[in-house]
């Protein structure tokens, strides 16, 4: 079974990296519905809005996420780092999909190269915050802080 880190020191960071990437996406989902309204919700034009291409659909969708990755952030239990570990593996997918529809009709966000690089970067922040953020009890944080100040235990 994989280890995931418990009360990792660096926490807060990681916090503040997924809250930066939830802000990005959601001044990308506002501006995107300013550029976009009026289209139809799965336009298939060259509309670019902060260096990605969108639609009004998938505007709409990064409004919503923007906003949960926001509150997955803010929170300070393990709410957070369920939400992130679960944002992250749906970046994932949801880039690997979009590029292998790219050049069909089935490309119903309007997604580009560039999109499935970005989805993909942020899929791997948010799973690597996912994976750091998480909190534990004050013994266990305790039992980590020995073994990362005394990782050989006596008599082995």
């Amino acid at each position: 079974m994989a280890h995931i880190p418990v009360n990792h020191p660096a926490r807060t960071l990681y916090r503040i990296f997924a809250g930066l990437v939830g802000a990005y996406i959601l001044l990308f989902g506002v501006v995107g519905i300013v550029v976009t309204w009026g289209e139809p919700l799965f336009a298939r034009n060259s509309t670019w809005v902060l260096g990605l291409r969108t639609n009004l659909a998938f505007a709409l969708v990064s409004v919503i996420f923007g906003i949960v990755l926001i509150i997955g952030a803010s929170r300070r239990g393990n709410l957070g780092h369920y939400m992130n570990l679960t944002a992250g593996a749906v970046f994932m997918v949801t880039g690997l999909a979009m590029m292998s529809v790219l050049q069909t009709s089935a490309n119903f966000l309007n997604f580009s190269m560039s999109t499935v690089v970005v989805s993909l970067l942020f899929g791997l922040l948010l799973l690597a915050t996912g994976l750091y953020d998480k909190i534990g009890t004050p013994e266990h944080a305790e039992e980590q802080r020995q073994r990362r100040n005394h990782p050989v235990a006596e008599g082995h």
